[in-house]
Formats: structure tokens, C-alpha cells, sequence
């Protein structure tokens, strides 16, 4: 494994930007696969209150002090965003899942001093993933 990725998983808990309570979507199995790893991971989802069981919070601003990594599943303009907004709440470490990245959000990354994957590399993939 990368040092990138040694360093993400390094984090009590972990972010997952763009949850999704339909079991379909990449959102979800994200989640699940923490689970699956037993990882604690916390669904970021403004419309949703609980997904798979896990209550929800609105915002990266809301996840709680222990998480210092977050898995980001979403467009890349609003990846954008959530660099943002993750750089104002310390968060370390990004893992913008395949699709989500954009250059201009791995460059804010790094500019912010946060330890990025944007390269490709999925999650479901890096930590093995089985569908139940």
C-alpha cells in the first residue's frame, strides 16, 4: 500500500462525503465496505438522516474531531467544495473515489497541506469488497 494510503487509514474515523441510502450507488458500498472492514465511518449526506443504520450528519463541518480522513464520492465541482470546507475543519487526508477528482480540487489539496489520493485508486478495490 502507498504511503498516501497508509496515512489515510491511520485516522480513528473516517468521512464518507456523498453516502447514499441507495445500495446501488458507489456512495453506498463505500460505507459498507468501511463496515465490512470494521472501520467506523460516518455518512455525509445532507438530505439523508441515517444510512445503513449510521446516523448521518449535513456537512463535512459536522463530522467529529476523531475523523481526519474522508472518502469523497461526489461530482468533482462539488469535490471542490468539500476541499474546501475540509481544509477548514483539519481534515488530513482525502480519497476522491474514481470520478470525483478533478485537478483543480488535488491541487487545493495540496496547496492546503492535505495528503491526497486522487490518482484513481478505489477504496472498494484497495480494501477488498464483497457485495452481500
Amino acid at each position: 500500500m502507498r504511503k498516501e494510503m497508509e496515512e489515510f487509514f491511520k485516522a480513528e474515523a473516517f468521512g464518507v462525503v456523498g453516502a447514499s441510502s441507495d445500495r446501488g450507488k458507489y456512495g453506498n458500498r463505500v460505507l459498507r465496505c468501511y463496515r465490512e472492514h470494521r472501520l467506523r465511518a460516518i455518512p455525509v449526506n445532507p438530505r439523508e438522516k441515517e444510512i445503513e443504520g449510521e446516523a448521518c450528519v449535513a456537512s463535512v463541518a459536522e463530522l467529529p474531531p476523531e475523523v481526519t480522513s474522508i472518502s469523497v464520492i461526489t461530482p468533482p465541482a462539488v469535490t471542490e467544495k468539500v476541499v474546501e470546507e475540509a481544509a477548514g475543519k483539519g481534515i488530513r487526508n482525502i480519497w476522491m473515489q474514481p470520478g470525483a477528482e478533478s485537478q483543480a480540487a488535488i491541487e487545493l489539496c495540496r496547496k492546503r497541506g492535505i495528503n491526497v489520493i486522487g490518482d484513481g485508486s478505489c477504496i472498494l478495490i484497495t480494501l477488498g469488497f464483497s457485495e452481500h
